[in-house]
């Protein structure tokens, strides 16, 4: 049998237990035209009513979409960007991709919207809801829905508050999130919270930003310490390499990254996270007639993150390799020690410089300049410090991780900007060392044979990390 007909308005009776009374379905007196109802083919949720597409297809709806006066519900299933349209309320598939729904501009008191997620996949590509000039509660934020079946309600109230939300199912968070985290010394700068690390702790982060909140990510400068000059027995000692420097920005923040800065920054997790800060090189006494290579710095480590320290300055070879290399000492042809070892992009930092003649001794390398050669200005010129990186992550332009000065019997050579040390001349005996947390490597010694003489130490690391805390 494929179909039943009742006819002359005919009734359907459904008798209960003891067939004492009955629930009856039967046609009106008058149809105008055939019609077929289609049930669902499955259970709707709790307090859902039925409803019609208009073609006869009955399925469930939540009933807290449908009571608010003065809403017209469209029709037509919103697949892609819009802006909505007051006294209009939407249904919203996201089944292929995120969407934005764009409120009115211009709105008046008493303008109303409103948006139902259709098929249960706002959490997995979610509706963005742009405020188009005006607040949203309160705020000058887009609202992000990431809940499945959500479905708000926004009423413009006025220019101070904006829209608020009148009524809200199966929504978690509305506004924009922002990552909290604790740890090291803490500053701000603007809507960025700084956290700078000078010795080793940890970062704990106790909460992540959504979309709408700048995100789960953090920017962030690793720094390891600066390798130490070296003290030769005759002639120029050269410089400390400096430690190894590495950036990376995070979309959208609008501080000035150094220029082998890498972008995304770092994804974080609610966690602790341990940052161990490098020391530098201690300096590097010796006595009368002694010589000695200056050592290398120690790495700094951040997460997956980890700067390797500076190479220390040769005496009368090549300069250790390291972030950045340490420079060849007096008497020591060809370039300077490595630098970017071991080796990561962008790269963390640049060999140090070789020797040419005379007494000068190479320079360390900098995070973004190699160290000069030794001798490459006259006989009686020390080489100069690679120059540093400079970045405001911090809230003021800095640089760090200079190299350190190579030293020579005439004029020493300067350290690079970011903490290198300057190296002595002729008549000095001790290098100067490179400025604590900023990496920088040591100034050499020029030694003649007589007298004690110290080659400078490099100056310790630091971590920097800085994200969105508010707007």
């Amino acid at each position: 049998m494929s179909e039943i007909k009742i006819n002359s308005q005919g009734e359907v009776k459904l008798f209960d237990s003891d067939n004492s009374n009955y629930i009856g379905l039967k046609a009106p007196a008058t149809v105008g035209s055939n019609e077929t109802f289609i049930l669902p083919d499955a259970d709707g949720s709790a307090n859902n009513a039925l409803k019609t597409d208009g073609s006869g297809n009955l399925g469930f709806v939540d009933v807290t979409t449908l009571v608010t006066q003065g809403i017209d519900w469209q029709s037509s299933i919103k697949v892609g960007n819009f802006t909505a349209v007051s006294s209009e309320g939407y249904f919203i598939n996201t089944t292929s991709g995120a969407i934005t729904a764009t409120l009115p501009a211009s709105p008046s008191a008493g303008a109303i919207v409103a948006f139902k997620d259709y098929a249960a996949t706002f959490a997995t590509n979610n509706l963005t809801i742009g405020r188009n000039s005006s607040n949203i509660q309160g705020a000058a934020t887009d609202s992000l829905l990431s809940t499945n079946r959500a479905s708000v309600v926004l009423v413009y109230v006025d220019a101070t508050k904006g829209w608020l939300y009148v009524q809200e199912s199966n929504v978690s968070n509305l506004g924009p999130q922002y990552i909290s985290a604790s740890g090291g010394t803490e500053t701000t700068s603007g809507d960025y919270k700084i956290h700078t690390f000078n010795s080793t702790g940890t970062f704990t982060v106790s909460s992540l930003g959504n979309a709408a909140g700048g995100g789960s990510a953090v920017s962030y400068a690793v720094v390891a310490g600066g390798g130490a000059g070296a003290v030769p027995d005759s002639g120029g000692g050269s410089g400390g390499g400096a430690g190894g420097y590495r950036e990376s920005k995070v979309s959208g923040d609008p501080y000035t990254a150094a220029p082998p800065a890498a972008s995304g920054g770092l994804t974080v997790a609610v966690q602790a996270y341990p940052v161990t800060i490098g020391a530098g090189a201690a300096t590097n006494p010796r006595g009368s007639g002694s010589k000695g290579a200056g050592a290398s710095g120690s790495n700094t480590v951040f997460s997956s993150i980890t700067s390797a320290g500076g190479g220390g300055g040769h005496h009368d070879n090549v300069g250790a390799a390291g972030g950045s290399g340490g420079g060849n000492g007096y008497g020591a042809p060809s370039t300077g020690g490595a630098g970017n070892t071991p080796p990561v992009s962008p790269s963390q930092g640049n060999s140090g410089g070789g020797y040419v003649s005379g007494n000068g001794a190479g320079g360390g390398g900098g995070a973004t300049q190699a160290g000069q050669n030794g001798g490459a200005a006259g006989v009686t010129t020390g080489g100069y410090g690679g120059q540093g990186a400079q970045s405001s992550i911090n809230g003021s332009a800095t640089y760090r991780s200079g190299g350190g000065g190579g030293s020579s019997n005439g004029t020493g050579g300067a350290g690079g900007d970011g903490g290198g040390g300057p190296a002595t001349d002729g008549s000095g005996s001790t290098g100067t060392s490179g400025t604590a947390n900023t990496g920088g490597g040591g100034g050499g010694t020029y030694s003649s044979g007589g007298g004690a003489r110290t080659g400078g130490g490099g100056g310790s690391g630091t971590v920097i990390i800085r994200y969105k805390y508010q707007n």
